[in-house]
């Protein structure tokens, strides 16, 4: 199901999917959204600690969007990924001739994850060190 929403003071109303809110126990949300020509999720802060601190993981799928992140902004193409830290002042917006469509993952922020004990997450380590993967 999809929902149309004005998230932060938004310019439009942002089409959201909010995929397995109900079927997994992984404490993050997983939306697909879909921002208008012109529209945007609005600059906004969430706060740094507490029950209220956010983590936000922003994929582009499509389009050309615009993030900017504690005042600057970084240009977007399919691919691109951004991290929104909790107490950091962020927004994307739509900058392209056509829809975009994004990928958000948010939640609370907590102990970071070793992934090294899974094979990809090893690999991907040894090759940002410049290594030669091992099995």
């Amino acid at each position: 199901m999809t929902i149309e929403h004005t998230l932060h003071d938004g310019a439009k109303p942002t089409r959201i999917q909010w995929h397995f809110m109900k079927g997994t126990a992984l404490p993050v949300a997983v939306h697909t959204w879909e921002l208008p020509i012109g529209g945007s999720e609005g600059l906004h802060t969430h706060p740094a600690t507490g029950d209220d601190a956010l983590e936000e993981l922003y994929i582009l799928v499509a389009g050309r969007a615009t993030m900017t992140m504690d005042g600057v902004d970084y240009e977007l193409q399919p691919g691109d990924s951004m991290l929104a830290q909790p107490g950091i002042e962020h927004d994307i917006r739509n900058t392209g001739p056509a829809p975009a469509s994004v990928i958000l993952i948010w939640g609370r922020p907590g102990t970071p994850m070793d992934w090294t004990q899974w094979v990809t997450g090893r690999k991907t380590h040894e090759a940002n060190l410049g290594h030669a993967p091992t099995a």
